[in-house]
């Protein structure tokens, strides 16, 4: 990922917060059957390195061969982004840009079809993301009846990160009063993902001396 300086992001403690912030994220693999990507939920583990990313997909899904391949995986985490108007900068003679987040993460995956690493991998997916909103479906109440046949379909993936890129452009390259001119156009914006931006920006938008 082409990456100035000022957007670097190297400190492994604020990629790892953002990737479990933004954890629905793209698995690309490249193949005999050209370049596949997949839309997937990730949990992230530490692995005492840059750590360990965990997924499940669909057994049928084509990029299963190309991940038992052994070859290299990019999963890309996309944060909040907008598109920034010179209008917005005390010093205009310059151009439009955009202002965006991402991280990119490299390793090989590892597949496995145990079920009961399958079962672990879907409690820990159900306890992260639907436990958390209170609701009263429970995955021990479901019959095993239902949860074979789920198991049976389904492939869990482990990456263990060799790389992690991180970038965030947010106007690091700008003087205090066009960042804060863009911080204040985008909080005022009816775009959520707007407002997310800019919040970015005063948070994480510079680095500590």
């Amino acid at each position: 990922m082409y990456t100035p300086p000022a957007y670097r992001e190297d400190r492994i403690e604020v990629l790892h917060d953002l990737m479990r912030q933004w954890s629905f994220a793209t698995l690309i693999t490249s193949g005999p059957q050209g370049i596949l990507a997949t839309q997937l939920p990730f949990l992230l583990d530490d692995n005492g390195g840059q750590g360990r990313l965990i997924t499940h997909l669909a057994r049928a899904n084509p990029q299963c061969a190309q991940l038992a391949g052994g070859g290299e995986a990019l999963v890309v985490f996309q944060g909040p982004h907008a598109f920034i108007s010179p209008s917005w900068y005390d010093n205009r003679e310059t151009f439009p840009t955009w202002n965006y987040t991402a991280i990119h993460a490299y390793g090989r995956p590892v597949c496995n079809d145990d079920p009961e690493v399958l079962r672990a991998l879907l409690k820990r997916v159900i306890a992260r993301y639907d436990t958390p909103l209170g609701g009263p479906w429970r995955f021990e109440d479901m019959p095993e009846t239902a949860i074979a046949p789920r198991l049976k379909a389904i492939v869990a993936v482990e990456i263990d990160i060799d790389r992690l890129e991180g970038k965030l452009k947010l106007n690091q390259d700008k003087t205090p009063a066009d960042r804060a001119g863009v911080i204040a156009e985008l909080q005022d914006s009816d775009d959520p993902v707007a407002r997310q931006t800019a919040t970015m920006m005063r948070e994480l938008g510079r680095k500590p001396d």
